[in-house]
């Protein structure tokens, strides 16, 4: 089985991309789902506590999300903080999950911060989903409702695209204009075909 990451920096399109592939068939790992899961352990809650102190809680002592993203996209230590505490945690579901879809040709791995994180080497083949930064942006703030200064606070802890794209096997172009499903059949294609070897 070839084990895929699927990345791309905020905005880019990954939700939209991953579902087609979904509709192939192929399994998919959603990373930043599990790890918000996974705030809801003790063990996390107790790491996180220990760092950040009660001030990313909310009154049911669970994890504020929005007040933890004011933190940790403002400040790079902590961001290196969350996720050695966080990371390690996800890839023991990963790999359990992984076990549970063993029998699959090939199986995606959703993620934000591959490359941020130095995971490429946990992966057969890398997938980037790259989009214009004004688009990304227009999309962010959109969706999210925040302003186009929360968006830069964000995607500063981001690689820039170009990198990306350097580093990966595959690049998925979704600016609204080039079509995404014969993109996403080219590389399912091949993929397919690297399984055979």
């Amino acid at each position: 089985m070839i084990k895929v990451a699927l990345t791309g920096n905020i905005g880019s399109g990954k939700s939209t991309v991953v579902r087609i592939f979904s509709t192939l068939g192929v399994p998919v790992f959603y990373a930043d789902k599990e790890a918000k899961l996974l705030y809801k352990d003790q063990r996390i809650k107790k790491a996180v506590r220990k760092y950040f102190g009660s001030v990313v809680f909310d009154r049911k002592q669970e994890v504020d999300f929005k007040k933890m993203a004011a933190i940790v996209f403002n400040d790079a230590s902590a961001m290196r903080e969350i996720n050695k505490i966080i990371h390690p945690a996800v890839f023991d579901r990963y790999a359990d999950w992984m076990e549970e879809n063993k029998k699959a040709a090939y199986t995606l791995h959703e993620a934000a911060i591959v490359f941020e994180n130095h995971l490429e080497d946990h992966f057969d083949a890398l997938i980037n989903v790259t989009a214009p930064k004004q688009i990304r942006m227009e999309r962010v703030v959109k969706r999210d409702g925040i302003n186009a200064e929360k968006f830069h606070a964000r995607a500063k802890n981001q690689w820039l695209e170009e990198e990306k794209n350097k580093k990966s096997d595959f690049i998925i172009i979704n600016d609204g204009k080039q079509f995404l499903i014969p993109q996403i059949l080219e590389i399912h294609r091949k993929l397919l075909e690297r399984t055979k070897i």
